[in-house]
């Protein structure tokens, strides 16, 4: 059972683990073990996830999830398959208390006239001073 907070917990029966042989250094030891962890958890079809919750994290552009609304985390950051495991399980975890608040409504504000002052008279001061620095080439 992986816990996200008190109201959501995902069963065993939803999280999909495979293991695959992970790159890098470790010599004869990386080339024979299957450390690397590959986590599939079906966003979409999840009963475990409230509706707001599981329309958040599909509407996140991630490349992490497919078309069919699957979400796939790979870990292969340890050599101990253990540790990748919990790794990829901590990061789905992560990834569903993030989604978990909605993202604050946007406010449309307006500039005020003081800064739209501000703001032109600055172009003003640049124009003059581009104005200054270029010489009349038609009296020489």
């Amino acid at each position: 059972m992986l816990v996200v907070n008190r109201a959501i917990a995902i069963p065993e029966s939803e999280l999909v683990e495979r293991f695959l042989r992970a790159a890098g250094p470790g010599g004869q030891h990386v080339n024979r073990t299957e450390s690397a962890v590959e986590l599939r958890f079906d966003v979409a079809r999840s009963p475990s996830l409230p509706e707001p919750v599981r329309a958040r994290v599909l509407a996140r552009r991630d490349r992490r999830l497919t078309a069919d609304g699957v979400l796939v985390i790979q870990a292969r950051r340890f050599r101990e398959q253990a540790a990748n495991r919990d790794d990829a399980r901590a990061r789905l975890a992560e990834l569903l208390r993030a989604a978990l608040t909605a993202p604050k409504a946007r406010i449309a504000t307006r500039p005020t006239r003081a800064s739209k002052e501000r703001r032109l008279a600055g172009k003003q001061q640049r124009g003059q001073l581009k104005r200054a620095r270029s010489r009349d080439w038609s009296r020489e």
